[in-house]
């Protein structure tokens, strides 16, 4: 989906942002299956994916970016907005890109050893030379330091990634990581090549040293949260989570991962709570699927659809989930709207707009405009009393015209055209309806009053 995030919280919910209008939103609302908005989703579909197994296939990489020294541009805003900063790390950032947009070189041609070849004393270049061209070598000769390293710059020379990589998966068996997390600095081409490698064949704790080496700390912070991602069990990955907190991401993510491990500590204990339930209404609408690892949205509509009228004191309280995750009004009357009108409890739906005045008098408000809260209303089968009442408080005379026509709100209608002073559209309605109901005559008294001055 189009993921809207909330500004304070990017990555454990989908937020409406204030600006849009669009009521599907509410609709996406779903606790049953694949948890779609969730953190894992999010990150499933917007990180690369690791490939595990020994496929043996390398990634051609263009050789011309220089690896710059810039603040991460790898962060959890990035990920889940699905863009990542302008002008920053780029090249090394896009050893993080989607697998399905990368472009892999064929795997090195199988030597031919036609018995003539002699591999023992061959050069560096000419070692290069036969990788490329598919004939018999042997890199065990490489034995010095020196040697390994020649070896490697001839390989980044000819700009071949299946050579580079081939010779890179040679040193590091041959190399302690130490010594090649250090030469690899020097050496833009062959790290954004390892990274890759490392990458693709899901070394993702070697992967975590070498961004600590390359003092990318808030990288290294990054993929070692996304390893989260393999942890099923929820109590291990709650503990996992919150192992992650102490390490040193940007101020931003810092917070978007405190709040997931909060959201998935939360659920933990609302699961194993409701599991048990008595309560009638899990009786009468027996849930559908677990709420562990569900976006925060959906949790908070899972809370007002089971536990509306918790005291905030509660974690399931809808009240209590709003004040910890800084849930935005709009955002919260959307969501409680949508539960409690599934419910057909029209009395709660009532006390979401009910608000008083300094002088006592209650008056009803809505920060998200009243013609969609007809609308979510409508979806959800609401009586033609309750439809008549909000449509009733739409500000805009042409929205309510159209939504009491759309929803057969006949007293709305009627009244309007006669404040409109419109003979005409009164008599082409008076023919839609049955004769002889009350609104016919309506029509018909309304016409035949005299005193009122027709603009046709």
């Amino acid at each position: 989906p189009t993921i809207k995030l909330y500004k304070d919280f990017n990555i454990c919910y989908i937020l409406v942002d204030d600006d849009d209008e669009d009521e599907e939103d509410v609709e996406r609302v779903s606790w049953s299956g694949e948890p779609v908005g969730s953190i894992s989703w999010s990150v499933k579909e917007t990180a690369s994916s690791i490939r595990s197994g020994s496929e043996q296939s390398f990634p051609k990489i263009d050789t011309t970016p220089s690896l710059s020294k810039q603040g991460s541009g790898y962060s959890l805003s990035s990920l889940f907005k699905a863009k990542s900063k302008p002008g920053a790390f780029q090249s090394f950032s896009e050893s993080f890109s989607d697998t399905s947009s990368r472009t892999y070189a064929p795997e090195l041609r199988k030597p031919k050893s036609d018995g003539k070849d002699v591999v023992s004393d061959l050069s560096p270049e000419e070692t290069v030379r036969r990788m490329q061209k598919g004939r018999a070598f042997s890199l065990e000769k490489f034995r010095s330091l020196q040697d390994k390293l020649l070896l490697l710059d001839e390989a980044v020379a000819v700009y071949d990634g299946n050579v580079i990589t081939a010779v890179l998966i040679f040193l590091k068996k041959s190399l302690s990581k130490e010594i090649l997390f250090r030469e690899l600095m020097a050496r833009d081409v062959a790290l954004r090549h390892y990274v890759h490698y490392l990458k693709e064949m899901g070394e993702q704790k070697l992967l975590v040293e070498l961004l600590k080496a390359l003092g990318r700390t808030e990288d290294m912070a990054l993929m070692h949260y996304k390893e989260h991602l393999n942890i099923k069990d929820e109590s291990r990955r709650r503990d996992f989570l919150k192992s992650c907190l102490s390490l040193p991401f940007s101020q931003d993510d810092a917070t978007h991962v405190q709040d997931h491990y909060t959201l998935l500590e939360r659920q933990i204990i609302i699961e194993a709570s409701d599991k048990k339930a008595v309560a009638e209404i899990f009786k009468k609408f027996p849930r559908k699927a677990s709420i562990l690892n569900m976006p925060i949205i959906t949790t908070l509509y899972y809370s007002c659809f089971y536990h509306y009228g918790e005291s905030e004191g509660t974690f399931s309280s809808p009240s209590n989930i709003r004040k910890t995750f800084r849930i935005s009004e709009k955002q919260y009357i959307l969501t409680a709207l949508g539960a409690r009108a599934k419910l057909k409890s029209w009395f709660d739906v009532d006390s979401l707009f009910n608000t008083k005045n300094w002088l006592g008098y209650t008056k009803k408000r809505s920060p998200i405009g009243f013609h969609r809260v007809v609308d979510i209303l409508h979806k959800n089968s609401a009586p033609v009393q309750v439809l008549q009442e909000y449509v009733n408080l739409i500000d805009n005379p042409d929205l309510k015209l159209g939504g009491a026509l759309k929803y057969k709100c006949h007293d709305i209608v009627i009244n309007t055209y006669r404040d409109l002073k419109d003979r005409q559209q009164l008599i082409v309605y008076r023919e839609k309806l049955e004769r002889d109901s009350p609104e016919y005559r309506k029509i018909q008294e309304l016409l035949n009053n005299v005193q009122i001055r027709w603009k046709n």
